[in-house]
């Protein structure tokens, strides 16, 4: 078994998703590839992991490390499993791009990983590269399976599923947890074990479109009263989430900091009481990355806690899609997938997030049927501009890049059509080379 990760250089993320690995027995002998184009963030992860290996798994894996394209293809020769992390362009200089441009034209942001101009940027920015691990491994793991982990999710993997040949799964960490989050906050702890659930919609916009307790009854009915009550007497950090339940009768599976900006209702310069009344975090993704940056040395150190780092089996799905594909046992996960059928009023081309089967014939997604109207016209505001993006990557015109982002919800309600352009003509170039497909 070999287990390639490219973006290794992500090292808490790749400590975790290895270290699941570790901890499975199906794979605890695996040969590990770590992949990454920056040396020195690559030689933290393998020293990490390396101790890892050693206190929980007795040096079973055999750990490599590959640093710079030119080694790419060797990493990922003979693969059984590559799992993608990677973030092309870094907090600096493309984070800040994405964020710092659209200021000046009024137009803010919170994450800007998944949607709004800053989310097109990132993917028209990674497809490059994306389309250039799938030849490699077109060529050197023909028969693996590829776990796509980087934003924009939908953008990415419905491009590596239509314009590839390469067994793309697309993988988010807020599916496995949204329920569970929503009943703790809301005080209904009571109501978690043998809850039974239906997800589906678009990776950050899938929605929670079923929930009963053990016995079958209905949860819904006092989710949708609780909200109501607590968006109306206290400040908190999901309030937009809430505030979809009062509008549109669903809760949806990414975070409130994320959906603020994936519509035309929260972020308005017109109404910027609205910032205040919803608990909005501006710039979000930015301190978050500054934090990080700051930080890492003394997360290192207490990562590796004097050579004694351990770890214990968590959530991702990874490591469990591995296990169930290896030994044939089955497991259930909720992931992104090409819309075959699935969700019958969404699109064919849409990149969908259901629930799907893992077993030793691979992963089967399920069929759901059509989407209460109202959520997947939703849905369906960020399919538009997800198509376009993916588009523009393929034609590589300008005028496909204004398309999806004059499309895009949040944008197209802030900025006129010459400011768009405008914006999108400077943004692409400040990216450089990052963006040179686009010049």
């Amino acid at each position: 078994m070999k287990i390639t990760f490219m973006g290794a250089g992500s090292t808490v993320f790749a400590r975790n998703v290895i270290g699941d690995c570790m901890c499975t027995p199906a794979l605890r002998d695996s040969e590990i590839a770590l992949y990454d184009i920056d040396a020195e963030r690559l030689e933290e992860s393998y020293l990490i992991l390396s101790a890892m290996n050693h206190n929980i798994n007795e040096d079973r894996c055999v750990i490599k490390k590959y640093c710079g394209v030119e080694n790419r293809k060797e990493a990922l020769r003979g693969a059984n499993f590559v799992v993608n992390a990677i973030q092309v362009g870094f907090y600096d200089p493309c984070t800040i791009i994405d964020f710092e441009i659209p200021k000046k034209f009024g137009l803010r942001q919170t994450i800007a990983d998944t949607l709004g101009i800053g989310g097109i940027m990132r993917g028209l920015r990674t497809i490059p590269v994306m389309r250039d691990f799938a030849r490699d491994m077109e060529e050197v793991c023909p028969d693996a399976w590829f776990l796509n982990y980087t934003n924009p999710m939908s953008i990415l993997t419905g491009y590596m599923q239509r314009y590839t040949g390469v067994k793309t799964i697309g993988l988010c960490h807020s599916v496995q947890v949204c329920s569970e989050h929503l009943l703790k906050n809301l005080g209904m702890e009571d109501k978690l074990e043998g809850r039974r659930e239906l997800i589906a919609g678009i990776n950050h916009m899938a929605w929670l479109l079923e929930i009963r307790d053990r016995e079958g009854r209905d949860l819904y009915p006092e989710i949708r009263r609780r909200a109501a009550e607590k968006n109306a007497n206290e400040k908190h950090y999901d309030m937009v989430r809430y505030d979809y339940i009062r509008n549109f009768g669903y809760y949806c599976t990414e975070s409130s900091e994320h959906n603020a900006e994936y519509n035309p209702f929260y972020i308005k310069s017109r109404y910027p009481e609205l910032i205040e009344r919803f608990n909005i975090p501006l710039d979000e993704y930015p301190r978050r990355c500054v934090a990080q940056i700051e930080g890492w040395k003394e997360e290192k150190a207490n990562i590796m806690n004097n050579g004694k780092i351990t770890h214990e089996r968590g959530h991702e799905y990874a490591s469990y899609i591995m296990e169930a594909i290896t030994t044939g046992n089955p497991y259930q996960i909720g992931a992104n997938v090409l819309n075959t059928g699935l969700i019958d009023n969404l699109p064919a081309e849409a990149c969908v997030e259901v629930p799907c089967l893992v077993n030793g014939y691979g992963i089967t997604p399920t069929h759901v049927g059509r989407l209460p109207l109202q959520l997947a016209a939703m849905n369906m505001t960020n399919i538009n501009s997800q198509l376009l993006t993916i588009n523009a990557a393929v034609t590589q015109k300008r005028e496909d890049i204004y398309m999806a982002a004059m499309l895009e919800p949040h944008t197209a309600a802030e900025l006129s059509i010459d400011d768009i352009k405008a914006m999108v003509d400077e943004m692409i170039e400040a990216h450089g080379d990052y963006m040179k497909e686009y010049r």
